[in-house]
C-alpha cells in the first residue's frame, strides 16, 4: 500500500480526522523508509513493561510473516463471525500461509475504484500505529466492492460483549450486582486514556467513535482501541451507517459545533458510566434505578452536592426512545451522575469532568492523566486479576 492520501471536506460534519503527521515506518520487507525511525526504535522510546514489550515484538514478528502480496481473499479462511460494527461485519479468520489468526472487518461499499484506492492509502497510517493500547494492523485490501481491514485478534472481544456476558451469567445466579467493579473500570480508563493520548500526540488523530464496542480486551489482560477515524474517505462513504452510533456522540458534535479531543472525552466518560452501571446511561439512571441495581434503599442513594438528580419524569428507556429523542436528550438534558455512597469520590469527580455539557469546561486528556483516579489505577498492580477475569468471560455464554 502507498502512503497517506489527501483529504476532502466532509459535508456531513461527521468524523474527519485531523491531518496525520508522518511518523516512523518499517516497510513490510524489513527496510526503513529514508529519514524515519524503525518500529524497533519507536518501541525503545516507549515506556513499556516487559510483558508489553514481549507482546509488541510478538506482533511485529507476526506482521513480517504476512507480506502485503499475501493478504487477499484467497489467503484468508473464515473461522467464525464475531459481530457487526460501523457498517461492517467482523470475522475471525486465519491467514493460511502463516496460520496467524486475525480479525477481519469487511465493509461493503458501492464506490468508484479510485475511491477504494484512496481509502486504502488513508488506512496505511495504521501501519505506523504501534502502541500497547491500539489494536495491531496487518493490512487492508479490496475485493470487488468489499474492503477488508485485517487486525490483531483479541480473544476477549469488545467490552460491550464482556458486559452482556457478565450480566446474563449473574442474572442466572439471581444476583443483581452484576456490574464491573471500580478497579476493573479504572484499569480500562487508564488504557483508553493512554491509547487516545498516543493517537493524538504521535499521529494527530482523534478517535471520534469511543464506545464499549470499540474497546477490545484479551486473555493477557490487554485493553486496546480499534475503529478510530483515520480515513476521511471511508467515513464519508459509510456516512449512512453512522446513525446508530450517534448515541455516544458529545452534545457539540450533535449540534455541528467544533470537534475536539474533548468530544472523545465525553464518549469515554459515557462509556465508563455504562460499564459501571450496566446499561447505556441515556436517559440518566435515577435514584430508584440505582437502588434496584445495587440492592440498597432508595433513600440511601446520594448524588454529589450541587447537582440536579435525574428524575423519573420520563418512563423512557434507551430501547424505547426514538433516535431523535435520544439525541435531543443528550443535547438538552443533564448528563448522567454517579451516586456518592456506591462509587468512590475520586471516580465520581473523574466522571463529572468527562461529561460536562460545555466542551470548554470538560477535561482534556492531560487533565485526566493528572487526575487522582487515573494516577491511582495507573500505579496499581492487579496481579493478573483483570486477565483472569477476561479468561472467565471468554468461557461464558450470553444472549443478545
Amino acid at each position: 500500500m502507498s502512503g497517506v492520501g489527501g483529504r476532502r471536506k466532509n459535508p456531513l460534519n461527521l468524523s474527519l480526522p485531523a491531518t496525520v503527521k508522518e511518523k516512523a515506518g518499517l516497510r513490510r520487507d524489513g527496510t526503513k523508509d529514508k529519514g524515519t525511525f524503525s518500529l524497533e526504535d519507536q518501541i525503545k522510546q516507549m515506556t513499556l513493561t516487559e510483558p508489553q514489550k514481549l507482546r509488541i515484538n510478538e506482533f511485529l514478528v507476526h506482521l513480517l510473516q504476512v507480506p502485503l502480496n499475501e493478504l487477499n481473499e484467497d489467503m484468508l479462511e473464515k473461522m467464525c463471525e464475531l459481530g457487526h460494527g460501523n457498517g461492517g461485519v467482523v470475522s475471525k479468520v486465519m491467514h493460511k500461509p502463516s496460520k496467524i489468526i486475525m480479525a477481519r472487518k469487511l465493509v461493503h461499499l458501492e464506490v468508484k475504484p479510485s475511491v477504494r484506492l484512496q481509502i486504502l492509502k488513508e488506512l496505511d497510517v495504521l501501519n505506523k500505529c504501534n502502541s500497547p493500547y491500539i489494536v495491531g494492523f496487518y493490512g487492508a485490501f479490496t475485493d470487488n466492492n468489499d474492503i477488508s481491514i485485517c487486525m490483531e485478534y483479541m480473544d476477549g472481544l469488545s467490552l460491550d460483549v464482556v458486559l452482556k456476558k457478565v450480566f446474563f451469567f449473574l442474572l442466572k445466579k439471581n444476583e443483581r450486582n452484576f456490574l464491573l467493579k471500580e478497579s476493573r473500570v479504572g484499569r480500562i480508563a487508564v488504557a483508553v486514556i493512554r491509547g487516545l493520548s498516543y493517537l493524538k500526540d504521535e499521529h494527530k488523530i482523534l478517535h471520534r467513535d469511543i464506545k464499549p464496542s470499540n474497546i477490545l480486551v484479551n486473555s493477557h489482560g490487554e485493553i486496546k482501541l480499534c475503529d478510530f477515524g483515520v480515513s476521511g474517505m471511508l467515513i464519508d462513504s459509510m456516512a449512512n451507517s453512522f446513525v446508530g452510533t450517534r448515541s455516544y456522540m458529545a452534545p457539540e458534535r450533535l449540534t455541528g459545533s467544533h470537534y475536539s479531543v474533548q468530544s472523545d472525552v465525553w464518549s469515554f466518560g459515557l462509556s465508563l458510566v455504562e460499564l459501571s452501571v450496566g446499561r447505556y446511561p441515556v436517559p440518566a439512571p435515577t435514584a430508584r434505578e440505582y437502588a434496584e441495581l445495587f440492592n440498597i434503599p432508595e433513600e440511601e442513594v446520594e448524588f454529589p452536592e450541587g447537582t440536579i438528580p435525574p428524575t423519573s419524569a420520563t418512563l423512557c428507556t434507551p430501547r424505547t426512545m426514538a433516535i431523535f429523542e435520544l439525541l435531543d436528550y443528550i443535547v438538552n438534558e443533564a448528563p448522567p451522575l454517579l451516586p456518592k455512597n456506591i462509587f468512590s469520590d475520586i471516580f465520581i469527580d473523574f466522571i463529572g469532568r468527562c461529561v460536562k455539557k460545555n466542551p470548554i469546561e470538560r477535561a482534556n486528556l492531560k487533565t485526566l492523566s493528572n487526575h487522582e483516579y487515573f494516577i491511582k489505577h495507573a500505579n496499581a498492580e492487579d496481579g493478573g486479576e483483570f486477565a483472569q477475569f477476561i479468561k472467565e468471560t471468554i468461557g461464558m455464554n450470553h444472549h443478545s
